[in-house]
């Protein structure tokens, strides 16, 4: 079963935690799919990539980019799996119907948010009815983050 981690946001937004986890993606030697729900959100997404740190940049593409085979991170609203990663991050809510293809799941949500917070409940459940190998992690006060139970 697929690896599936929960990240509650209290402390940071999406765009600045998403580009940490990624960039240990690649560390790691692996590629990365990142979900959401629009093509805006993705736009928005990809500026956070591109400008994250001062002196570098995480390789990445969205669909007008072209060549998602070439990319570590592609960016998109479907499901298909363009760059073969082995990683997968949803954001705001995205799913996908193929999670068994990935070694890990990264689901990413604004918990600051009722709604938000609601749907990831609803996700966490079906997803640990499925059988899969489940994680938290939470920010604390300081924006630190804690795996549930430590």
């Amino acid at each position: 079963m697929t690896h599936v981690a929960f990240y509650h946001l209290t402390k940071s937004r999406i765009e600045e935690a998403l580009p940490r986890l990624l960039e240990r993606t690649l560390e790691s030697g692996k590629r990365a799919l990142v979900r959401a729900p629009s093509a805006d959100r993705l736009k928005l997404l990809s500026s956070a990539l591109w400008t994250h740190y001062n002196d570098s940049w995480l390789p990445h593409g969205i669909e007008k980019d072209g060549y998602a085979k070439d990319q570590p991170i592609w960016l998109s609203v479907d499901n298909e799996n363009l760059n073969k990663a082995t990683f997968i991050f949803l954001v705001d809510g995205a799913e996908t119907k193929d999670l068994a293809i990935y070694e890990r799941c990264f689901d990413l949500f604004d918990g600051r948010k009722e709604k938000s917070l609601d749907s990831a409940r609803k996700r966490w459940r079906v997803l640990r009815e499925a059988g899969h190998d489940m994680h938290y992690w939470h920010q604390n006060e300081k924006g630190i983050w804690k795996e549930d139970g430590e």
